[in-house]
């Protein structure tokens, strides 16, 4: 079966039930070693970026896996790194459904999903259950606030994940953009962004000894971000030393999805919808950053030139989520093939 005939059939469901479905079957085929002969695998194109060293630079964002239950059926699709979460220091289930709706006409997505997930402890199960990070795949680990943590207290609940997930994670991301935490974006301002990234870098050293390795902590950031926050994000960045920075999250925006069936529901939208603003906001930030913070492009990619436009916005890296839904594990291949091309790696 075709990925566009399954889609079709996925798309007849509701979407929160289709996720878990194909995301159950896609480790079942893993568990029968059938996963394999149906992925397209992105070609080998190796490059070191946090002082990590990807196989190549596509990745999953955060949000597919929410609790690292599909971490090897996910692997075996060709990306070059994975990430999971969001994930909290507790279990909590999320918003009310329905709170995942499908944008079809625009090939976008919006979600209200509030953070739901396992709790951290679950997450550390299946990671450390999982093959992967112990082939040496590289597992970004993404954490989150619980939401009925007041926002003056976020910084003890990013700490305690970072405490649990340090030993675990190749890269560990802070989620501060999700627009579905009440007042969770008001970390991205002034002084409570500086206040939470010292906090977390004094953390990250001190894990680092007490480890005796130093695991990379990245930055998530919202696209609805006008050029002054930028350029303070930018540089609490390099002012705190952080490792990397992931831009963006989804948008607040509905601009040219108005008027479609599900386009005013409250969220975050991702996808194609998003593409030009994701990339705008990365492409400013690469700038202000000038090369001492890498970026990693995530944002309606659906296509290897929408890989190439992130790259030629300045990221190091790229991840895929919404158009992973819309188009398969094609557009892992598709993607990797690109950014080979880009690289001068054969893509044979």
């Amino acid at each position: 079966m075709t990925y566009p005939l399954l889609r079709q059939c996925l798309f007849a469901l509701d979407a929160e039930r289709a996720h878990g479905i194909a995301l159950n079957a896609m480790s079942f085929l893993e568990s029968t070693g059938l996963l394999g002969v149906v992925a397209q695998p992105a070609p080998a194109c190796p490059v070191e970026v946090m002082g990590l060293r990807f196989p190549n630079p596509v990745g999953l964002a955060a949000g597919l896996d929410k609790n690292g239950d599909h971490i090897d059926a996910l692997a075996r699709l060709g990306f070059g790194f994975i990430e999971i979460g969001t994930i909290t220091p507790r279990p909590q289930d999320g918003n009310p459904k329905p709170r995942l709706f499908r944008l079809p006409e625009a090939q976008g997505i919006i979600n209200r999903m509030g953070f739901n997930n396992a709790g951290v402890d679950r997450l550390l199960e299946n990671v450390r259950a999982a093959q992967f990070p112990k082939r040496g795949g590289i597992l970004g680990i993404n954490i989150g606030k619980n939401a009925t943590t007041p926002i003056d207290k976020a910084a003890e609940d990013y700490l305690i994940c970072l405490d649990k997930v340090y030993n675990e994670a190749s890269y560990i991301t802070v989620n501060i953009s999700s627009p579905n935490t009440k007042n969770l974006r008001e970390l991205q301002k002034d002084e409570a962004l500086d206040d939470l990234l010292a906090q977390l870098k004094a953390r990250q050293l001190q894990l680092a000894d007490r480890h005796g390795k130093y695991v990379p902590m990245t930055l998530k950031i919202a696209p609805d971000l006008d050029d002054t926050q930028i350029a303070a994000i930018a540089d609490a960045l390099r002012r705190h030393r952080f490792d990397g920075v992931i831009a963006t999250n989804t948008t607040l925006s509905r601009e040219g999805v108005e008027h479609l069936p599900n386009g005013g529901e409250t969220g975050g939208l991702s996808g194609k919808p998003v593409f030009l603003r994701s990339t705008e906001v990365q492409g400013k930030l690469s700038a202000a950053l000038a090369g001492e913070v890498p970026v990693i492009g995530v944002g309606g990619i659906f296509s290897g030139a929408d890989a190439l436009a992130k790259m030629q916005a300045g990221a190091s890296l790229v991840q895929v989520y919404s158009g992973f839904i819309y188009r398969g594990p094609a557009l892992v291949a598709d993607c990797g093939r690109a950014l080979a091309a880009r690289h001068g790696t054969s893509p044979g």
